[in-house]
């Protein structure tokens, strides 16, 4: 994840990317999802949360009538941090975001605002006590006391890696991402559903079985992931990751 390289001084400093900043407003947008398709990470069960959360954070910012700019995963911007720095929830070991008895299933999104607040939230510190279930639940041991090694990341190796998959990776049912650390947290065991339906999949890829994914052609995956986030692999490596994958029986 080389690009993390890039405009450091930006992500160090807020005021080099939008100057004249003096606050920032951090939201997060629930996706947990009341029904799942197979083979896809819980956040990309739907449309590419970059189109939604942008959509709300542009409403938030009209009806507080300030200036400022909107930030969706696509600049600079240290978002769990500062998610983190507003009180939203605290980073686990597994380095997501975790919201207090809601786990990590939330998009973050920010504004950059020319005005002062009348009030800023604080921190809060983290609250993982003794568990240690995300490091427990990683089958590749890509997280540690220390932070996720993303070589081992089955995220970043079946979405980011362009290259080809390790020999001792295993993927089950799960073609695109994994939930494992988010699903072992206890938090996530309050989660409630998301009420936004973008975030829900669609008929099509719900009834999708793991013969047609094996089949998968270009064609099908332009249709079935038009605005989805899925597109962010690619045909040849969503293709790569299903011809790897262990589906359990039809």
């Amino acid at each position: 994840m080389s690009y993390m390289e890039n405009h450091i001084q930006m992500r160090l400093d807020p005021r080099l990317l939008v100057p004249g900043v003096k606050t920032i407003i951090s939201v997060a947008l629930n996706y947990y999802p009341s029904k799942q398709a197979s083979g896809l990470s819980m956040y990309a069960q739907g449309q590419d949360y970059h189109e939604v959360v942008r959509e709300r954070l542009h409403q938030l910012l009209e009806a507080l009538n300030v200036e400022g700019r909107c930030f969706v995963d696509t600049a600079p911007v240290l978002e769990r941090y500062w998610a983190w720095r507003a009180g939203l929830g605290w980073m686990g070991r597994n380095t997501l975001l975790i919201l207090p008895h809601h786990g990590s299933t939330y998009f973050l999104g920010e504004l950059f605002v020319m005005a002062e607040a009348d009030s800023y939230d604080t921190p809060l510190a983290r609250s993982c006590g003794d568990c240690h279930r995300c490091i427990e639940a990683c089958p590749m041991g890509a997280i540690s006391e220390t932070g996720i090694d993303a070589r081992r990341c089955i995220s970043y190796l079946t979405i980011e890696n362009r290259g080809p998959l390790p020999q001792e990776l295993t993927l089950e049912d799960c073609f695109y991402g994994c939930d494992r650390c988010q699903q072992a947290c206890p938090h996530l065991q309050h989660a409630i559903p998301t009420s936004e339906e973008a975030f829900l999949p669609s008929k099509e890829i719900l009834e999708m079985s793991p013969s047609e994914w094996k089949n998968l052609t270009l064609e099908q995956y332009q249709h079935l992931f038009k605005g989805s986030a899925v597109k962010r692999a690619k045909f040849d490596g969503l293709k790569r990751n299903i011809e790897a994958c262990k589906f359990h029986p039809e």
